[in-house]
Formats: structure tokens, C-alpha cells, sequence
């Protein structure tokens, strides 16, 4: 039986894409056509007029690129009940969360790994890095990570029964998307 091979952080490493790193993904493929087609086609554009920042995700010893995200500033707004259950949140602020609206978050887009690496820990790396990243950051509030998953069994699959994430809403179960959100201090699952 062939061994499943995982990778770790100390495997990889995360950084902003430059304008030679959009070349580069020309090639790129993670199997799903319309994350592709996004950054064959769209993501200069969108990393020019500030809209996202967009990632690489890169094996230490070759350079080659592995997987790809963006990051964008979000908010995300819950209602009275889903409010009511999170564990990391300390009693001496429950209050003032409580009586907020709205939450600043940031925004996962576009997470891909590359089709012939997909299954061995890149995805939760990426995670991983995005939580460890904006609950150390110190240059505006994150209280959460959000993510328009696909609406496929693989993607939710990912998000919901591997990083921990819960769904925003059960309106959109029928739509292309579903709205998800993760507590930016609890910790991946893989």
C-alpha cells in the first residue's frame, strides 16, 4: 500500500505574489475551472486596483508553486443565536461582543492547490497560516476568518469538517457559494 504523504509549514512557505509570480500560473492548475480561470485570467488585475492581495504558497526546496489564496478585508454579521457559543472568548468581553453587529474578519478567496497536490496538508497549512497570521497582527481588529466555499461536497468537506469552519447562514445551501466563518483563536483540526 502506497504511503499518503502529508506535508508540514516547516515544508513550505507563504507569500505575497509578485508581477512574475502571475506568469507563473499559467500552468497552475488545482482542477476546478473557475478558481483557475481566476488566476490564469483575473488576479493581476484584481492585486492592481487593491481589491485582494493575492498568495503563493511555494516548496521550500524547489520554489515551485503549490497552492494560492488572496486575502481580503471582510465583516461578518451574526445573528442573535449564533452569538451565543464560542468557546475561546474570554467572560471579561462577552458583553461587548454581544452587543456588536458586526465583526471585523478577514476574507479567504480563491484557495487552490494544485490538482496533483491536493490531500496532503497544504490546504490546512494555508489555514493554519491565515489564523496564526491575523490573531498575532497588530495593524487593524480580525476577530474571524471567512470563506465563500463552492458549494460541492469536496470544498465543504474541506472547510467545515477539517478547519473547523460553521456556516453563516442556511439560506445559501442551495447557491453556487456558502458563507462560512471560523474564530480566528481556534485552531485548525488537521
Amino acid at each position: 500500500m502506497e504511503e499518503k504523504i502529508q506535508y508540514s509549514a516547516s515544508d513550505i512557505s507563504i507569500s505575497p505574489m509578485t508581477e512574475s509570480d502571475f506568469m507563473l500560473l499559467s500552468d497552475f492548475c488545482c482542477g476546478e475551472p473557475e478558481i483557475d480561470e481566476f488566476f490564469h485570467e483575473e488576479v493581476s488585475l484584481c492585486s492592481k486596483y487593491k481589491y485582494l492581495i493575492p498568495y503563493k504558497c511555494t516548496f521550500n526546496e524547489t520554489g515551485e508553486i503549490v497552492g494560492a489564496f488572496t486575502l481580503a478585508h471582510d465583516v461578518l454579521r451574526l445573528e442573535y443565536e449564533d452569538k451565543q457559543y464560542f468557546p475561546n472568548l474570554s467572560t471579561e468581553y462577552d458583553g461587548i461582543f454581544q452587543r456588536q453587529t458586526s465583526y471585523p474578519a478577514i476574507n479567504i478567496g480563491h484557495l487552490a492547490v494544485r490538482s496533483d497536490m491536493q490531500s496532503k496538508g497544504l490546504g490546512g497549512i494555508i489555514v493554519g497560516f491565515v489564523q496564526m497570521t491575523f490573531a498575532n497582527y497588530r495593524m487593524s481588529g480580525c476577530q474571524f476568518v471567512t470563506v465563500d466555499a463552492l458549494n460541492n461536497p469536496r470544498a465543504i468537506r474541506f472547510y467545515y469538517d477539517k478547519a473547523g469552519f460553521e456556516f453563516q447562514t442556511v439560506a445559501d445551501s442551495g447557491s453556487h457559494t456558502r458563507r462560512m466563518y471560523l474564530d480566528i483563536f481556534t485552531l485548525p483540526n488537521n
